[in-house]
């Protein structure tokens, strides 16, 4: 099942279809975010951090370079430049039996990249009002 949840994902990082990511997500669904130190609990604040990292991560250079898999889940590792900084990320995915996504989980690397991240999705949540 993950691999079909995996490309219903895929799907929605190059389209981004904000019905269809909502549609993915489990009500209680925890966000952990590489710049926020508590989990982020609930489909509203996921949505809008999810939302708003497709906008400052997914650029053109943005790539998945890996996928790892397991039963309920996914660790997909991507690439991206944003300011002349390289990212290396992963994005680790779990879902449920009915294929909502229960946990989402990003890593960033190295710091300056971390920090870059951090500033560019303080401004976007803010415009969402977040």
């Amino acid at each position: 099942m993950s691999k079909e949840n995996l490309q219903r994902w895929y799907d929605f990082v190059e389209n981004h279809d904000q019905s269809a990511l909502s549609d993915m997500l489990a009500d209680d669904v925890v966000f952990h975010s590489p710049v926020v130190h508590t989990p982020q609990e609930g489909k509203a604040i996921t949505f809008a951090y999810l939302a708003s990292a497709g906008k400052v991560l997914g650029g053109d250079d943005f790539e998945y370079v890996g996928e790892y898999l397991s039963e309920s889940g996914a660790v997909i590792e991507f690439v991206t430049t944003i300011d002349g900084i390289k990212i290396d990320g992963i994005d680790m995915i779990t879902w449920n039996a009915d294929g909502k996504i229960t946990e989402f989980k990003v890593m960033l690397r190295p710091l300056k990249a971390v920090n870059k991240v951090h500033e560019l999705m303080g401004l976007m949540l803010q415009k969402m009002g977040k």
